[in-house]
């Protein structure tokens, strides 16, 4: 599984990167949307975790971009957040986004989501 972490908290991609390469993943880390969007767009991962507070613009701008892009459209948005709205989870996923965890969360729980988001990824993952 090929993953896009999108956040600018430098220790918390580090904790993330490490445990998912753990499981296999191929992961790439950015540090702001920006980057994220130049990334995904040269190279398309199986998968993006993007946070919503970065520099560079927020993560709800680059999700825009991500979801009207046709190269990058079909490509599964994670977005991770230290606090949201009530209605921020209804909003994210009407923009696209397939799935809405808080920080911080742990390795093996964002792994377990990007398996459920990718199963057939997971599955052989798993094996």
């Amino acid at each position: 599984m090929k993953v896009l972490l999108a956040d600018d908290d430098r220790v918390l991609t580090h904790l993330l990167a490490t445990g998912l390469r753990a499981k296999g993943a191929e992961t790439t880390v950015v540090h702001d949307a920006m980057q994220a969007l130049m990334t995904a767009m040269r190279s398309p991962p199986d998968v993006i975790v993007l946070d919503i507070q970065m520099p560079g613009g927020t993560g709800i701008e680059a999700l825009r971009k991500l979801k009207r892009n046709a190269k990058t459209s079909s490509i599964p948005v994670v977005v991770l957040s230290g606090s949201v709205a009530a209605d921020a989870s209804q909003t994210l996923k009407a923009l696209g986004a397939v799935e809405l965890l808080l920080k911080p969360v742990e390795p093996d729980v964002l792994y377990q989501v990007l398996c459920t988001v990718l199963p057939s990824q997971g599955r052989a993952a798993q094996a």
